[in-house]
């Protein structure tokens, strides 16, 4: 693991990934992880209901 953590424990990519969380008005997010860490973070543009 070769992220730097942080004075809080979290690493700079979880740090990220609740900053994404709290500007997501609403909606879905898929969050891609490995080895215990985020990777990638996907939000879910359109969903179309019929």
């Amino acid at each position: 693991m070769d992220e730097q953590i942080t004075g809080t424990g979290l690493s700079s990519k979880e740090k990220k990934v609740i900053e994404i969380i709290r500007s997501t008005d609403f909606g879905r997010l898929k969050i891609m992880v490995q080895e215990g860490q985020p990777v990638r973070v996907e939000k879910v543009t359109q969903s179309i209901k019929l």
